[in-house]
C-alpha cells in the first residue's frame, strides 16, 4: 500500500451510505492500495467494515452528525461536526492528502469554502467534470458551485480547468472553448460576451473561441468553461439523454432472436462504451480553487463508483493539483500588474 497520506472518506454522504461507501473504501484499498480513513459514526461505520472482515485495515475518524441529501448550503453552518465538516478539517490540519464525499453538492461546496477556504487570488472556486469525449476527456466548468458568474470569473474557470487537464491529461496547452449560443463572439448574454473579450486578451489561456451546446461531447476543446447554472443544466441533460439511449438501446437489442445474437457478438464494445459513458467510471467532479483537493462523487455512487473518486482524488492530490493552481493564478496576477 502507498505510503502517502490517506484520503479521506466521508462515510455518510451519498444516497447509498454509509454501506456502499464502506464498500468502495474496502475496494480502494484492497484492489488500488490506496490508503483511506473513513469518517463517520465509528458505531455505524464498524459494523460497516466487519462485514468486509476489514475493521483492522480502514482506520475511522469520529463525526457523529451528517449532512442529508436535501440539505443546501446554510448546513454547513448549523452542523460544524458533521462528516464532510471534520474531513474537510482532516486536510486543512494536513493529517489527509483529499476528501472524498457523495453528499449534498452544495453542503460539500459550502463547507469546502468555509473550512478550506479559496487559494489566494481565486474568485470563487467552481466543480469541474470530466466529459467522455475522445481521444481524451473534455473538462466542463463550472457545473453547479455559482448559479450566478461574474466575466472574470469565468476566466479564472478557465486557469482552473486548464491547470486540471495538464495535470490529469498531459495536455502542454489545452483548448479553451466558452459555452454560449452561438459561435459568433457577438452571440450571447452580456457576461459571455464579456468574458470572451477577457478570454482573448488572457496570457496563459489557449482560447479558441465559443462553443454550443451540440459540442459538448464533440472533443474539439480541452476546457469547456461556463457559470454554474449553464453548467448543471447542460451535464444534467447529458446525462440524462445517455441514460435514455442505453435504455433504448437496451430494448433495441432484446426485441428479437437477431438482435440478441448481435448484441451477443457486439458485447465487448457495448460494454467498453457502457464503462466510457458511465459517470462514476470517472471518479466524478473536483472542486477546483481551494486549498485542499476536493472530489464529488455522484451522489448516486455505488462501491466502484467510491473507489474511483478515491483514485482520482490521490492521483491529483499526488500530482500538486493545488500548487498548480496557485501558481497559475499567481502569474495572472503578476501579469495584470505590469501591464
Amino acid at each position: 500500500m502507498s505510503d502517502s497520506k490517506p484520503i479521506a472518506l466521508d462515510a455518510m454522504g451519498g444516497d447509498h451510505a454509509p454501506h456502499e461507501i464502506v464498500a468502495g473504501a474496502v475496494h480502494a484499498v484492497r484492489e488500488r492500495r490506496l490508503p483511506v480513513v473513513l469518517v463517520g459514526s465509528p458505531r455505524v461505520l464498524y459494523e460497516a467494515l466487519a462485514d468486509h472482515d476489514a475493521t483492522k485495515e480502514i482506520p475511522i475518524v469520529r463525526a457523529e452528525e451528517a449532512l442529508s441529501m436535501d440539505e443546501g448550503a446554510l448546513a454547513s453552518l448549523r452542523r460544524p461536526r458533521s462528516s464532510i465538516a471534520i474531513a474537510s478539517h482532516l486536510v486543512r490540519r494536513g493529517d489527509v492528502s483529499a476528501v472524498v464525499s457523495a453528499g449534498s453538492t452544495a453542503g460539500i461546496v459550502a463547507t469546502g469554502r468555509l473550512r478550506l477556504k479559496a487559494q489566494h487570488g481565486v474568485l470563487r472556486p467552481a466543480i469541474a467534470v470530466a466529459l467522455p469525449t475522445r481521444p481524451r476527456p473534455t473538462l466542463l466548468l463550472d457545473a453547479g458551485a455559482n448559479a450566478e458568474a461574474k466575466p472574470e470569473m469565468l476566466v479564472q474557470f478557465a486557469h482552473l480547468g486548464s491547470a486540471y487537464a495538464e495535470l490529469a491529461f498531459d495536455i502542454s496547452k489545452p483548448k479553451v472553448g466558452l459555452l454560449t449560443i452561438g459561435s459568433e463572439p457577438e452571440k450571447g448574454n452580456k457576461l459571455t460576451r464579456r468574458a470572451h473579450e477577457l478570454l482573448q486578451a488572457s496570457p496563459g489561456i489557449l482560447f479558441t473561441g465559443n462553443i454550443e451546446g451540440y459540442d459538448l461531447l464533440s472533443g474539439g476543446v480541452d476546457v469547456i468553461v461556463t457559470d454554474g447554472f449553464t453548467g448543471n443544466v447542460a451535464l444534467k441533460t447529458m446525462e440524462g439523454a445517455v441514460r435514455y439511449a442505453f435504455g433504448e438501446l437496451r430494448e433495441t437489442i432484446t426485441d428479437s432472436p437477431a438482435a440478441r445474437l448481435g448484441a451477443f457478438l457486439q458485447r465487448s464494445r457495448i460494454r467498453d462504451l457502457h464503462h466510457r459513458l458511465d459517470a462514476e467510471a470517472h471518479g466524478g467532479a473536483v472542486l477546483l480553487g481551494l486549498n485542499g483537493t476536493v472530489v464529488i462523487a455522484h451522489g448516486s455512487s455505488r462501491a466502484q463508483g467510491i473507489s474511483a473518486a478515491c483514485q482520482l482524488a490521490a492521483d491529483l492530490s499526488a500530482g500538486g493539483i493545488v500548487t498548480r493552481i496557485g501558481e497559475r493564478i499567481a502569474a495572472t496576477q503578476r501579469s495584470h500588474r505590469r501591464r
